[in-house]
């Protein structure tokens, strides 16, 4: 009986206790309160925030990307192939330029075809000027074949520099980082073709220069010999008999 009081006697100083502590809390102390739905539709909010983020992130790589490929796209070919091609096409213009005797002048070959070969030769004219105009038009046609010749060997010499040039344009070609190097390389491509073709002229030139004046030449010596043969033959009215006297 006892034991029971004295157990009672304590719970009753503990509630005492416990109550003097309730009562001597702050007044405004309050106990958290977990609201699910609340804290989901923030959860949604934040994911939607992290989505819209990672796509503009997103955007902007790919703008980033697009304006590398832009700038590669725009960039220069670091390989010119201009100054030689202009070189070789200055030495064929040179070659062009130094044509022995009868040029590339309209005025002096009309000149020299109303002089040196005329249509016709007359019988009057004297044996020695028409062996200084044969002499002419074989110095013509002799330096012509030459020039052809130099012409040739001046393109021949332009293979080395095509090749390079060729090996060049396809190698740039082959490593262009852009559509821009891509057209420049082809443009040169181009340009390298049309200088081919413009070697190739010249030379037809040459060769055709060198033929027409040696075609003009023994044009001129049949016409010039039958002109001497028939100069020959008219040795005039021929021997007319006459009356001769012996004494006086």
């Amino acid at each position: 009986m006892r034991n029971s009081l004295i157990y009672k006697a304590a719970f009753v100083a503990g509630l005492g206790a416990l109550s003097s502590l309730v009562v001597s809390a702050p007044a405004h102390a309050q106990w958290a309160v977990y609201d699910a739905p609340n804290h989901v539709q923030n959860l949604l909010i934040a994911a939607r925030e992290l989505q819209q983020v990672t796509q503009q992130a997103q955007s902007l790589t790919n703008e980033a990307t697009m304006l590398a490929n832009q700038g590669r796209n725009l960039a220069n070919l670091p390989y010119s192939t201009l100054a030689p091609l202009q070189q070789s096409i200055i030495q064929i213009q040179q070659l062009l330029g130094e044509a022995q005797d009868l040029g590339y002048n309209i005025t002096s070959i009309d000149q020299a075809f109303s002089q040196t070969y005329p249509g016709a030769f007359r019988s009057s004219g004297s044996a020695v000027q028409m062996l200084d105009d044969a002499q002419t038009r074989w110095q013509n046609a002799r330096a012509a074949y030459q020039d052809a010749l130099r012409l040739q060997a001046g393109v021949v010499q332009n293979l080395d520099g095509t090749r390079d040039q060729i090996s060049g344009l396809v190698s740039a070609s082959q490593s262009a980082e852009g559509a821009l190097q891509a057209q420049q390389s082809a443009n040169q491509l181009s340009a390298l073709q049309t200088r081919q073709l413009a070697d190739l002229t010249a030379t037809v030139t040459a060769m055709a220069r060198a033929q027409a004046l040696e075609g003009a030449r023994q044009v001129e010596a049949e016409e010039q010999a039958r002109a001497q043969m028939a100069a020959f033959l008219n040795y005039g009215a021929g021997y007319t008999p006459g009356v001769a006297q012996m004494f006086h």
